[in-house]
C-alpha cells in the first residue's frame, strides 16, 4: 500500500507513530503539507498538484487536517476522494465533526445520547435559552474550539450572560450546553477505528479545572467500556461519516453522552495511557479498506434515472405490519431492503423471513416512484410545516 498523510506538522507525535507503523507493515509512505497542494479542476479530470509537480499515486491518505487548516484541507481531501483515493475521513466527515453544532444538529435526530444545547444569536434569546437547558451552571463553548480552548464554565445566569455577550461583540459564535454535575471534571475519550473503539481512556480534570484535556493538565487511566458506550462512540462516528476518531463522552447518570467527536485525535496520550498500538490499528483498518473498499450507496446508486435510494417508515397501523418481508410484496415493486432501523438499533441486510414492526425504518434501493407511492396520503400532507396557534410567546 502506498499511504499519504496529510500533514503540516511531521515532527508531532501522531504523525511520527503513524509512519512508524507504516513502514513496520512493509507499506510505502509520505508525509505531505497540506497547504503546499494545488487543485486543478477540469471535466473528467480531477487532478492535484504538490509543490508544482503532479505527486505519485496514493492507494489512500491519512488526512490529519488542523482547524486552521479547515477549508482548503478538506478541500485537498475531497480532491483525493473524486480521484478515487480512499480517505480514512471523509472531507464531509471532517467539517461535520469540526463544526460543533452542525455536529449536534446531526446526532439530535438520533437516538443518542447528547447534552441539552441550544445556539442563539440575538441577546434578547439568551436568557430563555439558559432555562431551556435547565438554568445556571451552564458551559459556553466556541463553535471551533480544540483542546479544550474556548469551553467556559459560568456558575450563575448574570456569569454566563456576560460571558456570551463579549464573546458575540467579538463576532464569536457560541453554544450554551447543559452542565453534567455529575461527571465530577471526568470524561471519556474513546478511538474508534471503523466499526470497533481499540482503545479508551478516562481524563480527570486537576484542581479547580472542570475541563479534563490532557493539554489542560487533566490525568488519564485505562478504562473498559460497557456496551452502551461503544455503541454510542461507533453510532456517532458512523453519523459523522467518520472512518478514524476520538470520541468524548461524559458519564451522566442517564447514560452517555456525547460531548465532541475529533477527527484528528491524538495518539500520544491514548498510547501512553493504554499501551495499544493505535497508530498498528490504523494502519490495518486502512490497508483493509484499500484491498475491499466500502461504497457509498447513496451516490453509485442514486445515478441509475428512476432509482435511488430512500428510507421506508412503516407507521402504526399499516398494512405491511406482521407481514413478513418477503411477503409485503416490496420486491414485486422493485424494491429492496437494505437495512432496517428498529429501537435505535440497524440490522444489515435483513432475512427475508423477518417480520415488520410499526415505526420500522427500511433503508431501501429501487424504483422512486414505487416508494413514493408507498408514503401515505396523510403522511405527506404532515410533512408540510403547519403554523401554530398563539400560546404565550409562540409565534402566530
Amino acid at each position: 500500500m502506498k499511504l499519504a498523510i496529510l500533514s503540516c506538522e511531521p515532527k508531532c507525535y501522531s504523525t511520527k507513530r503513524l509512519v512508524e507503523a507504516c513502514k513496520q507493515r512493509g507499506h510505502f509512505v509520505k508525509v505531505l503539507n497540506t497547504s503546499k497542494f494545488a487543485i486543478d479542476i477540469e471535466e473528467e479530470n480531477p487532478d492535484l498538484f504538490y509543490r508544482q509537480r503532479h505527486p505519485i499515486h496514493f492507494d489512500a491518505i491519512v488526512p490529519r487536517i488542523g482547524t486552521s487548516m479547515t477549508y482548503f484541507g478538506t478541500a485537498v481531501v475531497r480532491q483525493f476522494q473524486q480521484m478515487d483515493v480512499f480517505s480514512a475521513n471523509s472531507a464531509d466527515g471532517i467539517l461535520n465533526s469540526r463544526d460543533k453544532l452542525r455536529s449536534f444538529q446531526i446526532l439530535s435526530k438520533h437516538k443518542i445520547g447528547i447534552p441539552p444545547t441550544t445556539f442563539v444569536k440575538n441577546k434578547e434569546d439568551v436568557l430563555p435559552a439558559i432555562e431551556r437547558v435547565g438554568g445556571a451552571p451552564v458551559v459556553i463553548k466556541l463553535l471551533e474550539g480544540t483542546q479544550g480552548i474556548g469551553v467556559l464554565l459560568a456558575h450563575t445566569i448574570e456569569m454566563a450572560t456576560s460571558i456570551i455577550e463579549l464573546l458575540q461583540s467579538q463576532k464569536q459564535n457560541v453554544l450554551i450546553q447543559k452542565f453534567v454535575a455529575e461527571s465530577k471534571g471526568k470524561d471519556i475519550r474513546a478511538i474508534v477505528i471503523g466499526d470497533q473503539v481499540v482503545a479508551a481512556m478516562r481524563r480527570v480534570a486537576q484542581g479547580q479545572e472542570f475541563r479534563s484535556n490532557v493539554h489542560r493538565g487533566g490525568m488519564t487511566e485505562k478504562v473498559e467500556l460497557t456496551d452502551d458506550y461503544i455503541e454510542t462512540a461507533v453510532r456517532a462516528c458512523k453519523l459523522m461519516g467518520l472512518g478514524i476518531a476520538g470520541v468524548d463522552m461524559l458519564e451522566s447518570s442517564s447514560g452517555p453522552q456525547i460531548m465532541e467527536i475529533n477527527s484528528s485525535p491524538g495518539l500520544e496520550g491514548i498510547e501512553g495511557c493504554t499501551g495499544l498500538d493505535v497508530a498498528g490499528n490504523i494502519i490495518d483498518f486502512i490497508a483493509a479498506q484499500v484491498d475491499y473498499p466500502e461504497i457509498d450507496l447513496r451516490q453509485r446508486l442514486s445515478v441509475s434515472a428512476g432509482y435511488g435510494v430512500t428510507e421506508i417508515h412503516i407507521p402504526a397501523g399499516s398494512t405491511y405490519v406482521g407481514n413478513s418481508i418477503q411477503d409485503s410484496g416490496l420486491r414485486e415493486k422493485d424494491i429492496n431492503v437494505l437495512t432496517l432501523h428498529r429501537d435505535g438499533h440497524v440490522i444489515a441486510n435483513p432475512k427475508s423471513t423477518r417480520l415488520l414492526e410499526a415505526n420500522d425504518r427500511l433503508l431501501c434501493f429501487g424504483s422512486l416512484k414505487a416508494m413514493k407511492e408507498l408514503i401515505p396520503e396523510k403522511t405527506r400532507k404532515r410533512r408540510r410545516p403547519k403554523i401554530k396557534k398563539r400560546k404565550n410567546n409562540d409565534i402566530q
